[in-house]
């Protein structure tokens, strides 16, 4: 395929009612209505899994320094930030947040956290602990935010942080779910917000996405512990508003899936495969959005990373 034509074959696919991408290209560019945004630029970053060995804390400096050379107007982080927080007590995964915390301050901006499974603490301990009344507190103490979900203003757009983490009692442990106390919350704010002023959503858990019938075939079903179950339920209050962007983690790839007006990107993985290279063709990285008066550009960045576990 030419330049010329593969461009072509971006621009085509991001108007297009439905287009998915998963893993390359790297960089897409699409229309959209509207204002979607002056030049504001996004970093979207997720799925750290903080740990302190295979020499990963050396890697969060490297994707921190990278972030923090974008001069980004806004930073996203969506979610899993340690690893296996869920199933740990919180004194095992202490040096864990601290990794994390690091690589944060490193940016040296304000980083607008994203709660994923990973980073609530013993909500079910495998070590016989008792599970945690609130598995949510360690994520809010640590990170200092108030709640797991918020809207933010910036440069022009609503950012609204979604917690898409539901724990069940069976043998999936959690599953994607955006709670009816949080439903009910977005439906009054999107009251208050004018249905022209660009939106951009934050969620750790897929609201949409073809990666499994992608990789699995085209009739597999997405397992309830992977993407947002009521995600239907979540869209349908956006229906009346200029939703731009959905920016989602959790399944370590760079995607894109556009619906209508919305462009879904999965934002792959700091860690790839769980800090052991790439994953579906995905190599460690992060990504950039920039939004401009009709038109929407997405780049993932890789940071130089050779995994050091096999």
């Amino acid at each position: 395929m030419t330049i010329s034509t593969r461009r072509r074959f971006l621009r085509l696919a991001g108007l297009a009612g439905a287009a998915s991408v998963v893993g390359p290209p790297a960089r897409a560019a699409w229309g959209t209505r509207g204002r979607p945004g002056v030049g504001l630029r996004i970093a979207f970053f997720t799925d750290v899994h903080a740990r302190t060995e295979w020499d990963t804390p050396v890697a969060m400096a490297r994707a921190a320094s990278a972030i923090s050379a974008e001069k980004a107007d806004l930073v996203i982080a969506g979610g899993d930030l340690i690893t296996d927080g869920f199933q740990s007590a919180a004194a095992t995964v202490a040096p864990r947040w601290q990794a994390y915390l690091e690589m944060q301050r490193a940016i040296g901006v304000r980083v607008e956290p994203v709660l994923g499974n990973h980073d609530l603490v013993a909500a079910r301990p495998e070590d016989g602990s008792p599970a945690s009344a609130d598995p949510r507190a360690v994520f809010r103490s640590t990170l200092g935010v108030d709640r797991t979900w918020r809207v933010v203003d910036a440069g022009g757009i609503r950012l609204f942080v979604l917690d898409s983490v539901e724990v069940a009692d069976d043998e999936l442990a959690y599953r994607g779910r955006v709670s009816a106390e949080q439903l009910a919350w977005l439906g009054d704010e999107l009251g208050r917000t004018d249905g022209d002023v660009p939106i951009v959503v934050a969620t750790h858990l897929p609201l949409l996405t073809g990666f499994y019938q992608a990789t699995e075939g085209a009739a597999e079903a997405a397992p309830a512990n992977r993407v947002v179950v009521n995600n239907r339920e979540v869209l349908e209050l956006f229906s009346e508003h200029h939703l731009v962007l959905v920016l989602q983690g959790h399944l370590h790839v760079n995607e894109l899936l556009r619906w209508r007006d919305t462009t879904f990107v999965t934002g792959g993985a700091v860690c790839g495969k769980w800090w052991r290279g790439a994953w579906h063709g995905t190599a460690e990285g992060y990504g950039v959005a920039t939004l401009r008066p009709g038109r929407v550009e997405w780049e993932y960045r890789t940071y130089g990373w050779e995994a050091r576990r096999s």
